[in-house]
């Protein structure tokens, strides 16, 4: 059979060249491009399409001219350097790079240790248990878990009556602009950790059993085999994950952060994200804030190019 297909092909590329040869390809493979279709209209749509709208961002937009009738701004990045120049930039720009580092030093190898230690655990029973506890609180909206955190750090929460039994006095947590990081943070990895580390999950089970055999054999111990065998199976999609995680280190959780947004940490919860909504919506400045959310994204393109040829010179992994 496969001669046979092999036979076809060469059939085609004898009649056909170019142009020609592909266009009979596809009509050859026409149910397989059936497959492919709604995912190719998702993005067509929710993805290319959209992008239309981002040149409001070089012109001064007003709804009722449309995007083709409004004028283009004078200069053309006249948007981005009211941006630049706006007492609410630095501000903003360093609260999102320092969020977001520090989500990603402590939820990137969150799951990768996790799946490492459950990996490494012996009954199925047990296993399976703690998979599915720590899968589960993906499944919690963010406005049911900001409001967990309402109630665990409020003023009369859980926290304040543990450390009264101490004769601690009761304190405003959310009105602390330095907990705000730490408390998106952490409940930000508490959520996430489970459902991320499904995927080393299945990195893991492909790693050979005949590997840790040989490993054994030659006095190995447990973390040695985890370090020599298991690590280095799951490298490459530690590194494709990190590449795309860079890739969208820009993007916060808008709805979380503007939920834990109190009046007492504005001063460190005020991220470009909020930043383009307040702007865009409540304020009607919609070329404005259209310029910020491409500035946003820009910084994220250039981050994912920089790390991915960085990772393709110093291993052989990489999205393209």
């Amino acid at each position: 059979m496969a001669l046979l297909k092999k036979r076809r092909d060469n059939d085609y590329k004898t009649t056909a060249t170019g142009h020609n040869y592909k266009w009979l390809m596809v009509k050859r493979n026409w149910n397989l491009y059936i497959f492919i279709l709604p995912a190719f209209l998702y993005f067509l749509i929710f993805a290319y399409l959209p992008m239309y709208g981002v040149q409001i961002a070089f012109k001064d937009f007003f709804a009722n001219l449309g995007f083709v009738g409004s004028p283009w701004a004078t200069p053309i990045f006249k948007h981005f350097q009211q941006f630049f120049e706006s007492r609410y930039f630095m501000q903003t720009f360093m609260n999102t790079i320092s969020l977001s580092l520090y989500y990603l030093l402590i939820s990137f190898p969150a799951p990768i240790i996790l799946a490492l230690m459950i990996n490494e655990v012996q009954g199925s029973k047990f296993k399976k248990t703690v998979q599915n506890v720590t899968y589960l609180p993906y499944f919690i909206s963010t406005v049911v878990l900001v409001g967990m955190i309402d109630m665990f750090f409020a003023r009369s929460g859980l926290v304040n009556q543990i450390t009264a039994l101490f004769g601690v006095e009761p304190q405003i947590f959310l009105q602390k602009d330095g907990l705000f990081n730490d408390l998106y943070v952490w409940s930000g990895v508490w959520q996430t950790t489970g459902y991320g580390s499904v995927i080393y999950f299945a990195a893991l089970s492909g790693v050979s059993p005949e590997l840790h055999e040989a490993a054994s054999i030659d006095g190995a111990s447990r973390m040695q085999r985890v370090i020599h065998v298991n690590i280095p199976a799951i490298t490459p999609t530690i590194v494709i994950m990190l590449i795309m995680s860079v890739g969208t280190i820009m993007n916060l959780s808008f709805e979380k952060v503007l939920l834990m947004q109190k009046d007492g940490n504005l001063i460190v919860s005020e991220v470009i994200s909020t930043y383009v909504y307040k702007l865009g919506l409540l304020e009607g400045k919609f070329s404005l804030s259209a310029a910020v959310g491409l500035f946003n994204n820009i910084i994220n393109l250039i981050l994912l190019v920089i790390v991915n040829k960085i990772s393709a010179k110093v291993s052989d992994s990489s999205l393209w």
